[in-house]
């Protein structure tokens, strides 16, 4: 029966250590997208920082991603600049496997 409960703890674990990288990985490519999107519409510095900041924050909206693809695309349509959703979440995946090699490396 040991064997069993050191199994089954093992196992709530591993599951909650993949919740918390998953966590900060998407954490981090809100933030990376956030500084991607500030550059394309000419944010830089200070004023970038606190754009991604914005974005990460914003996906505390809505489960899911749709939120910050929201608030991105609203924001890329003020700035007069052409990104589609299609576009966006295709950089979203790029930036999210950079994000789970950089929490990786550490």
């Amino acid at each position: 029966m040991a064997l069993f409960d050191d199994r089954k703890k093992g196992q709530e674990n591993k599951f909650a250590h993949d919740q918390e990288l998953r966590f900060k990985a998407i954490a981090r490519r809100n933030k990376l997208l956030g500084h991607w999107i500030a550059g394309q519409i000419g944010k830089t510095g200070a004023e970038a920082d606190a754009y991604a900041a914005e974005v990460v924050a914003s996906d505390f909206e809505k489960p899911g991603d749709d939120d910050v693809v929201e608030k991105v695309l609203k924001d890329c349509q003020a700035a007069g600049l052409d990104m589609d959703e299609h576009k966006l979440r295709r950089h979203m995946q790029t930036l999210e496997a950079q994000a789970i090699m950089e929490i990786q490396n550490q």
